[in-house]
């Protein structure tokens, strides 16, 4: 934008310039052909006064586009968590580390973790939120099993636990499965 409109100046300027009578001629100097279509490339600034030349260089070169960014290595990524399960049985205790983009990490499904995070994911919603304190739950209890999750999902700092004390946290933490072990069966 700021090229175009230095590049108008440029030319309002240079026609402003060749418009005035000169004194050794008696009439003045047409005007330039003005092109119907816009080009794609502009005209040298040849017959323009040496400041507009000079400002048309400097807003030429300073809209050269930006060096990109290094690519994003694991260690930056913002999509690191740690899963801790205890009491759950069937070899699923443990603690457990997951990296997304790409899926990674000791836990034992990373890249169907990783999907189910990222499908659950929208803004404005915390994917690790607790159970509202004044939900009504019903009274069934799903084992002793508990999980700690720790890290950062989607730049957000995360600590949360379940457990399946009620019905709403077994709903909770089966909507969380393969992210956290499945104890359905």
């Amino acid at each position: 934008m700021l090229r175009r409109l230095l590049l108008t100046a440029a030319v309002s300027a240079t026609a402003a310039l060749t418009a005035v009578p000169s004194a050794s001629a008696g009439t003045p100097a047409p005007p330039p052909a003005a092109s119907p279509l816009p080009t794609a490339s502009p005209a040298p600034l040849a017959a323009a006064p040496v400041g507009l030349s000079s400002l048309y260089t400097a807003a030429r070169d300073g809209m050269e586009p930006a060096a990109m960014p290094p690519p994003a290595r694991p260690e930056d990524s913002g999509d690191r968590l740690t899963v801790t399960v205890q009491d759950a049985g069937n070899g699923a205790d443990g603690t457990y580390e997951l990296d997304c983009h790409p899926a990674g990490g000791s836990h034992p499904r990373p890249a169907e973790a990783c999907d189910l995070l990222d499908g659950n994911t929208t803004w404005g919603k915390d994917l690790f939120a607790p159970v509202p304190p004044n939900a009504l739950c019903t009274l069934q209890y799903g084992g002793p099993a508990t999980a700690h999750v720790t890290g950062t999902w989607a730049g957000r700092p995360v600590d949360a636990r379940y457990d399946r004390t009620n019905g709403c946290e077994i709903s909770r933490w089966n909507t969380m499965v393969p992210f956290l072990p499945d104890l359905m069966s």
